[in-house]
């Protein structure tokens, strides 16, 4: 038997091999007989992606985390070097015991102040009492002066004092005016530094959320797809640290054609079966039904031509399903995905729900 026969021979039995394992298998993966008012398509595990970024701009610090590690919401997955931060925030504060201590210098002088104007207030009333004593003595005077029992200078004397009385609380009520006007600039003063205070806690509350912002923890469960930078990186505004997959948020996307779309409700009730898991019949329902067809020809005109348009579908896993198997869920994974289009058909018994214990 010359080799061009062998290699005939062993092609032939190649075929009949991959034969069988296809109809060993595709038992399994596909109902023999899909009913009427069911629907399927093939597509893939996918898990909403979010980027971790960084919020400000430096110099990454240590990354916490490696590529399909499962993390727990508010783990910390990376650190931003925040030396700089650090000793922003140390000024910050000592600018905050500064006001702090401004206020309290304020406050003393305005305490101060206020017990000046209670003194100018007593003066005016002492002035006020000796300038009715002076203007008093003043009428008795004149009153004995018309009469010439008393002489010309003590009239001349008392007329000065009295003079004097009522300049001298002049005087006092000018220095009373004085001490408001203190008192009114000792409580400016003191808004002043009460309002550097405010913006001294301000700005040392912001540089703290700042150095919180520098620890990028995980806001969902998920499992780590990338590390998109390594430590000692500089990152810019926005840059995405780690790339993680939201387990909590499964779905397969699948193409159904325009009559199986423009029949299938959303909520519908929907079964996966994935090619690595056969034995399993995992439950979804039908979240998404796009409203444009994929793979359009630029011009549809026959009814056959209209046949052949696609949509896109989204079945998605219930979130207290992947509650229950966090750990165990992987993306990529390809699989068939069958959709109850007729609410009234029952299930088959291949496609029964079936789950690992």
């Amino acid at each position: 038997m010359n080799a061009s026969i062998k290699k005939i021979i062993w092609l032939l039995a190649l075929m009949a091999l991959i034969a069988v394992v296809v109809l060993a298998v595709w038992p399994r993966l596909q109902p023999d007989t899909l009913p009427v008012g069911l629907a399927s398509g093939n597509g893939r595990i996918e898990a909403v992606e979010i980027d971790v970024a960084a919020k400000t701009p430096g110099r990454v610090d240590e990354i916490l985390v490696d590529e399909g590690d499962f993390v727990e919401a508010g783990a910390v997955l990376a650190r931003m070097d925040t030396k700089a931060l650090e000793a922003q925030l140390n000024q910050a504060r000592a600018q905050q015991r500064q006001a702090e201590s401004a206020v309290l210098t304020a406050r003393s002088q305005v305490a101060q102040r206020q017990s000046e104007r209670e003194a100018a207030q007593a003066l005016i009333a002492q002035r006020e009492a000796e300038l009715e004593a002076v203007r008093g003595r003043l009428k008795r005077i004149e009153a004995l002066a018309r009469t010439d029992d008393v002489s010309r200078q003590q009239l001349d004397d008392q007329t000065a004092a009295f003079h004097q009385a009522r300049a001298a609380l002049a005087a006092a009520k000018a220095q009373f005016q004085a001490t408001e006007a203190a008192v009114a600039t000792a409580e400016s003063q003191v808004i002043g530094a009460e309002a550097n205070v405010e913006a001294a806690k301000a700005t040392v509350e912001r540089l703290q959320v700042e150095l919180d912002d520098s620890i990028l923890r995980a806001p969902r469960d998920g499992r780590i797809q990338y590390r998109v930078v390594q430590p000692g990186e500089m990152v810019g505004a926005g840059s995405t640290v780690v790339n993680l997959l939201d387990v909590g948020d499964v779905y397969m996307t699948i193409f159904l054609s325009t009559a199986d779309a423009g029949r299938l409700a959303i909520g519908a009730e929907a079964r996966l079966i994935l090619d690595a898991a056969p034995q399993y019949v995992i439950p979804a329902q039908v979240s998404y039904v796009a409203d444009v067809a994929q793979f359009t020809p630029k011009t549809v005109e026959t009814l056959e031509e209209r046949q052949k348009l696609m949509f896109r579908v989204r079945l998605q896993v219930p979130p207290e399903l992947l509650q229950e198997y966090l750990v165990n869920v992987k993306t990529g994974l390809p699989g068939v995905a069958y959709v109850r289009i007729d609410p009234s058909v029952e299930w088959p018994a291949e496609l029964e729900v079936r789950l690992p214990r």
